[in-house]
């Protein structure tokens, strides 16, 4: 039993993989794994068999039609997204920049839903990436709203890494950046998940008042200058005001 949980987990990590890479080679799936060769191998074969993995004629294995299947299950059953993506397409339309949709998941934030600017120069950010609450405004805007109790037990147990080079690692600066979020009802990041960009975000209320996502204009930090970044914080503050009204949120109810 044991070394089928092995396996089980193993499988688990290649798949992770395609959350990154759209198209992997064998060996470049041996390379980013660290998984045996012979290992690699079998698992391969049976996630083939299974309908989670496709491998095209250039011996390259992408997500298979199953996996897509099960995928599209639970992005259906996200009543947020269903709510979000019309705006957002408003919001991305208007604005000429990528529009993230995160929700919180342990401590750790994932993009459940994208739309991509326009400009050829963009940042990459996949639906199912992960990022820690701290690091980014899309995530921080939710650490921020948590409930006090829920977010001082986070900032007291996490260790803050950089990941960029604007990615806060002092605690005392992060609860600074936290009340001044609350305050404004807004964040900022730059280059802290990835260097030279930046990302404006405002939080998602459900009914009761409860911060349920957050949403974001994301993208190169040239395009992101005083003069475009006022519009973007009105616009993104706008589009995440439109969803929580959708959602059943009120104004005036306690957060």
């Amino acid at each position: 039993m044991q070394n089928k949980n092995k396996t089980v987990i193993k499988s688990k990590d290649i798949l992770t993989l395609f959350i990154t890479y759209p198209k992997l080679s064998f060996n470049e799936i041996i390379s980013l794994s660290g998984v045996p060769k012979t290992s690699v191998h079998r698992m391969l074969g049976s996630l083939e068999d299974m309908d989670f993995l496709e491998k095209d004629e250039e011996g390259k294995y992408s997500l298979g039609l199953l996996f897509l299947q099960f995928g599209q299950l639970v992005a259906d059953r996200l009543d947020i997204r269903q709510v979000a993506l019309p705006i957002m397409r408003n919001l991305r339309d208007e604005v000429d920049e990528a529009v993230n949709l995160i929700i919180q998941d342990g401590k750790e934030a994932i993009y459940i839903e994208k739309l991509d600017t326009n400009h050829p120069v963009r940042l990459y950010t996949a639906i199912g990436r992960r990022s820690p609450l701290y690091a980014g405004a899309c995530s921080r805007i939710i650490l921020a709203y948590l409930p006090e109790d829920e977010k001082e037990k986070y900032l007291e147990e996490v260790i803050l890494e950089p990941i960029g080079e604007g990615t806060i690692t002092d605690k005392n600066e992060l609860r600074y950046q936290l009340e001044e979020t609350c305050k404004n009802g807004y964040t900022v990041s730059k280059s802290e998940l990835e260097n030279y960009t930046v990302s404006v975000s405002a939080p998602i209320f459900d009914h009761e008042g409860k911060i349920i996502a957050g949403i974001s204009i994301a993208g190169p930090e040239v395009r992101f200058q005083e003069e475009k970044l006022d519009l973007f914080i009105q616009k993104v503050k706008e589009g995440a005001n439109a969803i929580s009204v959708k959602l059943g949120y009120k104004v005036g109810v306690p957060q």
